[in-house]
Formats: structure tokens, C-alpha cells, sequence
């Protein structure tokens, strides 16, 4: 199960988080170049990424916890003070993504890229609270030095040098994308014209 959980850390790091990056670049591009790249292509691989991804964690999920009840604490976290906004982020994660099996909204580049935001909304939750939190620790004592400011400076350029890695990393993988499928697509006419 370990290594099922590793696997899936990594694709979440590599892809799922770079999502609304490939999207909002995809965007760009149709808008700029219309309909000279397959842009409703790699809109569809994404889309079938997101379902399968959506698939396998839910499954891994269910089995984690039929094997490992204490380690998920489903009941807890669905039934405590915070029910509303574990469901929301339970639901946006499962069910949210289940609805691009519907051709006509998974063929919009804004519905697509409100999924990969829904998948991945506890994350960016989680991220926000820990930047509000560090910004208003007032508790602490500052002893007339700094330090405070300091790692708060340093926070936000931590976060800001994570958003531009995701998006850097976003507009890489939409690019090899486009070019592999524009490769696909010269190599059929080639082979048609011949």
C-alpha cells in the first residue's frame, strides 16, 4: 500500500498539481493560435487523466480504509464541527470529477480547470491556512528582534517560488503535449498523402 501511496505523491506532484497551469495555458493558446493546435485534444487527455486519477485514489482510498479503518478517520472528520467543508472537499474531489464524463462540459476549458481546482481545494485550503497562520502570529513572543518578519518573508517566498515551479512546470508539460500530438497529426498526413 506503501508504495501505491508514493506512486500516487508523485503524480500528484508532477501532474495533478500543475493541472490549472496546463489548462489556463491551453486557454492562451487556443485564444491565440484558434484552432491551429490540438488543444481539444489535450483538453481530452486531461480530462481522462482527472477521471482515472480520480478512480484509482478513491479505490486506494476505500481499500486503505476497509484494511486500516484508524488511519482514516472517515467518521470523524464527516461528522465533527468541520462536516461542511471536509464534504465539500470530499464530494469536490470525487463527484466533481465524475461529471466530465459528460462530453459537453469536459469540452470547456473553464468547467475542466473549476474540476482540477475542486480536486485539489483541501490542498490549496490547507496552504492558505498555513500562510494566514504564520502571517498572525501574535501570540508569540518578539523580544524586539525581527525574526518574526523574517520568516514571514521568507513564507512568501517560499509560496511564491512553489507557484511559479507549479506553473512553470504547467506550461512545460502543455507544451510537450501540443508537440507530441502535433507530431501525431503531420505524421497521419504524411502517411495519407503518400
Amino acid at each position: 500500500m506503501e508504495i501505491y501511496k508514493r506512486i500516487i505523491e508523485i503524480i500528484d506532484a508532477n501532474l495533478i498539481f500543475c493541472l490549472i497551469p496546463i489548462i489556463l495555458t491551453l486557454i492562451f493558446v487556443e485564444l491565440i493560435f484558434k484552432n491551429r493546435f490540438e488543444t481539444r485534444k489535450t483538453l481530452n487527455l486531461i480530462r481522462w487523466t482527472i477521471i482515472i486519477y480520480t478512480l484509482v485514489t478513491f479505490a486506494l482510498y476505500l481499500i486503505g480504509m476497509a484494511m486500516n479503518p484508524d488511519e482514516y478517520a472517515f467518521i470523524n472528520r464527516a461528522t465533527g464541527p468541520y462536516a461542511w467543508a471536509y464534504w465539500i472537499m470530499f464530494l469536490g474531489a470525487l463527484i466533481l470529477p465524475l461529471t466530465l464524463f459528460i462530453k459537453k462540459l469536459a469540452s470547456k476549458f473553464w468547467y475542466v480547470a473549476l474540476v482540477a481546482f475542486g480536486m485539489k481545494s483541501g490542498m490549496y485550503f490547507e496552504r492558505f491556512v498555513i500562510i494566514v497562520t504564520s502571517f498572525h502570529r501574535d501570540y508569540l513572543p518578539n523580544n524586539g528582534n525581527t525574526e518574526l518578519d523574517n520568516r514571514n518573508v521568507e513564507l512568501i517566498d517560499l509560496f511564491s517560488f512553489g507557484i511559479g515551479m507549479i506553473s512553470l512546470q504547467g506550461v512545460i508539460i502543455t507544451i510537450l503535449t501540443l508537440g507530441i500530438f502535433e507530431i501525431i497529426k503531420r505524421k497521419k498526413t504524411v502517411h495519407n498523402t503518400v
